[in-house]
């Protein structure tokens, strides 16, 4: 079942001048339903059925919310996963932004 997503992750890591500018720093693997993506072992971004998250300081989630993200729960009835944001499609789409909010994810990890 993971199988797709890690497929789609690693295109992203593989595609994505930000990512691959990182690449040294990233690693990317399957988990029970879908991916994620680490730089220096801590994950930032999972790709998964209810779409693509990054791991964002509370003030970016707020933001992102704002914008139509939402809360990331890999299952309906499963926990809110805090601190997490699911992009909009629209975010995914526009490399720019989705750039700069990966930017974001990795600056708020590498703070950590």
């Amino acid at each position: 079942m993971a199988e797709p997503y890690y497929s789609a992750l690693q295109h992203l890591a593989e595609t994505n001048k930000l990512l691959t500018s990182r690449s040294q720093d990233l690693s990317c693997k399957h988990f029970f339903s879908g991916a994620a993506a680490y730089i220096d072992k801590h994950i930032f971004l999972s790709i998964s059925p209810v779409g693509l998250a990054l791991k964002l300081s509370d003030e970016d989630c707020t933001a992102l919310f704002e914008l139509g993200g939402t809360q990331l729960r890999y299952f309906p009835k499963a926990p809110v996963k805090k601190g997490y944001v699911v992009l909009t499609e629209n975010i995914v789409e526009d490399e720019e932004d989705l750039n700069s909010w990966i930017m974001r994810s990795i600056a708020f990890i590498e703070a950590g």
